[in-house]
């Protein structure tokens, strides 16, 4: 049975964590593409180069994340949630791409180096989208504590790497001012790497959705903790769980005792979903019963 408390909710963040990832790479486009015209430096095209993919990105995440919040229908009975971890796959091409167009750039700015024009401009741009990340990866991490949703944290994650793109952007602009004129270009590769790894991340997570991975090992020992404190539960086995987008399926096995009749067995297994829906408020949970005698022969 599908848990549907806390839909809204769930619906909520997810719609306004995707609609502001858009405002903010969209502004940072803005104020970075003029710092770029204006200074010609690397590590903030190497900036820029990200924020465009991130729009992309943001925009993938959009509409993923409204497809996978669609009711289950006659042809998905177990909802659209993989639309998130499809989302999230497309992101790290995303990543990816941007990582590779970064190093070619940079590589082409250390065998022609250019001169950085007025620092004063590109400082104030990168000042300006630390603030904006900064306040996205509050949403963001919020909407994540009520969501768990895979698209929104493929998405934040990017945008984390993106403060510390921004930091590293500053200190190869204050560097530049000092005459170190090739440290931008090596900064902006460095970025690189970072993107690859990210991608990386990304990638291994939204496959693992895909593949129906069982949830962490943590969460199985919690689910059986849950199920054996209900009364009359005499032992739980063949536990299978995973995730789509943010629903979390559980099926298991309770043993109950042989002569348990019908409408107290049933009310048992009430008893083990209403506390599994505590713990996981989106949840679909299929419960079988067992005679305990069959189990332990």
């Amino acid at each position: 049975m599908i848990n549907k408390s806390g839909n809204e909710e769930y619906s909520y963040w997810v719609r306004f964590a995707s609609s502001a990832a858009i405002f903010a790479a969209f502004s940072m486009i803005l104020v970075k593409g003029y710092a770029w015209l204006n200074t010609d430096s690397a590590s903030i095209l190497a900036s820029l180069t990200d924020s465009v993919f991130d729009i992309a990105a943001s925009v993938v995440n959009f509409f993923a994340v409204r497809y996978a919040l669609t009711p289950a229908d006659d042809d998905h009975r177990f909802g659209h949630g993989k639309a998130e971890s499809l989302a999230g796959l497309f992101q790290s091409a995303f990543i990816t791409g941007s990582a590779l167009l970064l190093i070619f750039h940079s590589v082409g700015q250390l065998s022609h180096p250019n001169h950085v024009e007025n620092i004063s401009i590109g400082l104030m741009a990168i000042y300006f989208s630390i603030v904006i990340t900064l306040l996205l990866v509050v949403v963001q991490t919020y909407a994540l504590k009520r969501t768990s949703s895979i698209a929104i944290k493929a998405d934040s994650l990017h945008y984390k790497g993106d403060l510390l793109m921004n930091v590293g952007v500053l200190v190869a602009l204050y560097l530049t001012q000092l005459g170190y004129a090739s440290i931008d270009s090596w900064i902006a590769i460095g970025i690189a790497g970072y993107l690859f790894y990210g991608a990386y991340l990304v990638g291994k997570e939204s496959v693992q959705s895909l593949m129906d991975k069982e949830l962490p090992s943590e969460d199985e020992q919690k689910i059986i903790h849950i199920a054996k404190n209900i009364p009359l539960v005499k032992g739980v086995h063949d536990i299978r769980t995973r995730q789509s987008g943010g629903t979390v399926f559980i099926q298991m096995h309770l043993e109950l005792d042989d002569n348990l009749i019908l409408l107290d067995a049933h009310d048992v297994s009430d008893n083990v979903e209403a506390a599994l829906e505590d713990a996981y408020p989106y949840s679909d949970i299929l419960i079988h019963l067992d005679p305990v005698s069959v189990v332990r022969k």
